[in-house]
């Protein structure tokens, strides 16, 4: 269904290149550079592929931070920003973008073989929320003794969870969805309502998504990047725009946008609470980077 207007999870399964991939760089070889962009890329409409109900990175009142991206990429190329509203699940980027139905996927992690990914626009990672005056404030690692016998909220079948099972927290560890439809089901608002309530009594969630919730509506809560984990799996991630594969031009176009309007992207960001990182994943990303 799509909608034009002024105006998304992050996905982050890695999957295997495949024989297409392949195919489209040997053509690359023979077909001059312009006609490595499909004409499937409207020249209209700044065309966006979006969950509709996936706060605080997207909806369709248009209200989360990578609808504001959106908006100022469109202003950037001076076209009508439209958009293709799918849930973020199980077939998205087939009945999106692989359908031809609109162009680019605002956040999309890198090295994910389904999409061509621009450079990234943006590093963040997993962090630690915990109650601002509790007992576990000054808590900055999984394997902080504080968390022994501590029971924790965390999304089932995300880096945390091995980090937790590592540390021999799993047993105790409140698990919540990780795929669902945000139409329906809120696992990150849950969490957070479970911590304020002590049915927990920390979480974890992915920094774009716990960063902004709590500044919106927790101001009890603190936020803590969790930096200092020296196993695998790794708790961060660059995020990127999505298009479709073999499209050079195009991606290579929105390199350019980012480039340009790193500063502007970067404070949309940081005004919406995401916590950003320096591209290694190990620091708080500077001011003015």
């Amino acid at each position: 269904m799509k909608r034009s207007g002024k105006r998304r999870p992050i996905a982050l399964a890695l999957r295997t290149l495949t024989i297409l991939t392949g195919l489209l760089l040997a053509a690359s070889s023979i077909v001059p550079a312009a006609a490595q962009t499909s004409d499937l890329v409207s020249k209209t409409a700044f065309r966006v592929c979006a969950d509709p109900a996936n706060m605080p990175l997207s909806d369709k009142s248009e209200a989360g931070f990578e609808n504001k991206i959106a908006e100022l990429m469109a202003a950037e190329l001076k076209l009508p920003l439209e958009y293709t509203w799918f849930p973020m699940a199980t077939g998205f980027v087939r009945m999106t973008l692989q359908a031809n139905n609109c162009d680019v996927v605002i956040g999309y992690a890198q090295g994910d073989e389904m999409v061509l990914n621009t450079n990234h626009y943006y590093t963040s990672g997993y962090v630690l929320i915990v109650p601002m005056d509790g007992p576990l404030a000054e808590v900055t690692t999984i394997g902080d003794p504080a968390l022994k016998d501590k029971r924790i909220g965390v999304v089932a079948g995300s880096p945390p969870a091995t980090h937790l099972a590592l540390h021999g927290l799993l047993p105790k560890a409140k698990g919540y969805d990780l795929m669902v439809d945000r139409r329906y089901e809120d696992p990150a608002g849950d969490m957070l309502a479970d911590l304020e309530a002590g049915t927990i009594d920390a979480a974890i969630l992915w920094g774009p998504i716990g960063g902004p919730l709590v500044k919106q509506s927790h101001p009890g809560l603190k936020v803590v990047p969790l930096l200092s984990e020296p196993l695998p799996p790794k708790m961060f991630y660059r995020i990127t725009m999505g298009v479709r594969q073999g499209e050079k031009v195009w991606e290579r176009k929105l390199d350019s946008l980012i480039r340009r309007n790193q500063a502007k992207i970067n404070t949309i960001l940081t005004d919406a609470g995401v916590p950003l990182l320096n591209d290694m994943g190990t620091a708080p990303l500077e001011t003015g980077k």
